[in-house]
């Protein structure tokens, strides 16, 4: 029996191009963040499933929850209260607006 061979090619969009700057706005958002912690889970890059797509924000803000170390969850479905995009360098504002307006506002965020 032949092995199958696969063509693996990796697919960039520019919302995977980072920079510099643009990781160091994501960290210092989530520090500032921070001082909410009590109250709510302030998430970096979380991949989220949500009703009318998949999207992973810069930062997103859920309701506090219980930790549970022994399951984790890969693609969360539950809209945040908050998702924040930062525009890359290489990213067009339509893309993002585009993300708003078709996965995000419809999706519950």
């Amino acid at each position: 029996m032949e092995a199958q061979s696969f063509d693996l090619i990796e697919e960039f969009h520019s919302e995977d191009i980072t920079s510099y700057n643009h990781s160091k706005l994501i960290h210092r958002l989530s520090v500032a963040l921070d001082r909410y912690e009590d109250q709510y889970d302030i998430l970096p890059e979380l991949e989220l499933e949500l009703s009318m797509g998949t999207c992973k924000p810069d930062v997103s803000v859920f309701p506090k929850r219980p930790e549970d170390w022994d399951n984790d969850i890969v693609f969360y479905t539950q809209p945040p209260i908050i998702a924040i995009e930062i525009q890359s360098p290489k990213q067009a504002t339509t893309e993002i607006t585009t993300k708003m307006n078709t996965i995000y506002f419809p999706g519950g965020v």
